[in-house]
């Protein structure tokens, strides 16, 4: 059992707390590690800014990070995940052509002045090469003919790519198109950016080795990825750019070192070069100021649940694979570590259903937030416990109820 665990459980609440706090409130624990107590040391210029920790899921940094912002062509990967899925799908092949229309060719191609593949009017074009002129390019063009292509127009597309990342839990984010030109109502959180372009790596690692490519030649025309990430030698394999008035400059990159991963998100930067600089300081300040840390082993019991009417008054709760978190070096700051569910359960509860979530934060930042599932089945009770079970509840949900109206603050 590791340390945390053993702290975990030495202050965790009793079973009336737990029982209290099933509902709107979280069972609650504050852990201290010997670890400077700076939890936050660096400061980023820009405006908007995450930095994710991809094997954990712990961020490191962010600013702004659940503030709805524009895209620009970082709008681009959820293009790509709807494409991706698509492939997955079989609905798509790598092979398959798609049309350059009158209105892909004027609106994103050579007459419109943005960035563009250069795809030929009325030309046709596997979908391979598409996603390069997308990926690497930042076509426009490319972009609106995969949009057609799958869903006739562009605002439908926008709806599909909404709902596409709506399945992902990416609850904020909104898109109208499929390139990231200004829309009032396209906005997405550099968040939802980060934990997208961590599926996106995770879920198709094969056709996610386009966004590193450095460059990308399309009729006799070579053009070099835009992202400056590609070029320092950190590391980094992807992701995407953007800039429009709206937005300033933002960038999606990820980066490998020793086998870890970082995914980091800035947008709102007044230059090119402050987009480069700003993503390589967080960047190698990730790599450089955390070390992993271990809270919970593989299959280990994290906490418990209450349950209402059933065989047993509460069920285990433990995570898929083990428990680990980044911290920083050297520092001695406090974590705050509760489990969070909306209880109590009711009966029956199904072995391995997920039914709560383990919340760890560090200062103001949420630093972990994983879904836990319950250890065993517990079925129905008897009569008798039922009873008793109806009795506490109605005796104690009122209590429960003026807790929550009393306490501010996300669950």
């Amino acid at each position: 059992m590791s340390a945390f665990a053993r702290s975990f459980r030495s202050f965790g609440a009793p079973p009336l707390a737990r029982w209290l706090a099933g509902g709107a409130l979280p069972a609650l624990c504050i852990l201290a590690f010997a670890t400077s107590g700076h939890a936050q040391s660096f400061q980023s210029q820009a405006p908007f800014a995450i930095l994710l920790d991809s094997d954990t899921g712990a961020v490191l940094y962010e600013k702004a990070a659940d503030e709805l912002m524009a895209p620009a062509s970082m709008a681009k990967l959820a293009t790509v995940l709807v494409a991706f899925e698509e492939i997955a799908a079989g609905r798509l092949t790598l092979d398959s052509e798609i049309s350059i229309s009158e209105n892909a060719w004027r609106k994103g191609g050579a007459p419109s002045g943005g960035s563009t593949m250069f795809a030929l009017l009325n030309s046709r074009i596997r979908l391979s090469d598409i996603l390069h002129g997308v990926i690497v390019q930042s076509g426009n063009d490319a972009s609106i003919a995969l949009a057609e292509a799958i869903a006739g127009d562009e605002p439908t597309f926008g709806r599909v790519m909404t709902e596409r990342v709506r399945a992902l839990g990416l609850t904020k984010s909104v898109f109208r198109n499929a390139t990231g030109m200004a829309d009032p109502q396209q906005r997405v959180t550099a968040r939802e950016l980060a934990r997208l372009s961590d599926h996106i790596i995770k879920t198709y690692p094969e056709l996610y080795k386009i966004f590193g490519l450095r460059d990308f030649t399309w009729n006799k025309i070579r053009q070099q990825n835009r992202n400056p990430l590609l070029t320092m030698d950190i590391g980094a394999d992807g992701l995407k750019t953007g800039n429009i008035d709206e937005s300033g400059f933002g960038l999606v990159g990820s980066a490998v070192q020793n086998g870890q991963r970082l995914i980091i998100v800035v947008n709102g930067l007044k230059s090119g070069r402050d987009r480069a600089v700003e993503a390589r300081k967080l960047l190698e300040w990730g790599f450089r100021a955390f070390e992993r840390r271990q809270l919970f082993n593989d299959g280990e019991i994290v906490g418990e649940a209450s349950v209402y009417g059933g065989e047993k008054g509460r069920v285990g709760l433990r995570a898929r694979g083990a428990i680990s978190l980044l911290l920083p070096r050297g520092s001695s700051e406090r974590l705050a570590a509760r489990i969070v569910y909306r209880g109590p359960l009711a009966v029956p509860v199904q072995e391995g259903a997920e039914v709560a979530r383990l919340v760890v934060t560090r200062g103001d930042v949420k630093t972990l937030d994983v879904p836990l599932y319950a250890a065993e089945t517990v079925r129905e009770g008897t009569l008798q416990s039922r009873a008793l079970d109806a009795l506490f509840e109605a005796t104690t949900g009122w209590v429960r109820k003026a807790l929550s109206r009393s306490v501010s603050g996300p669950t």
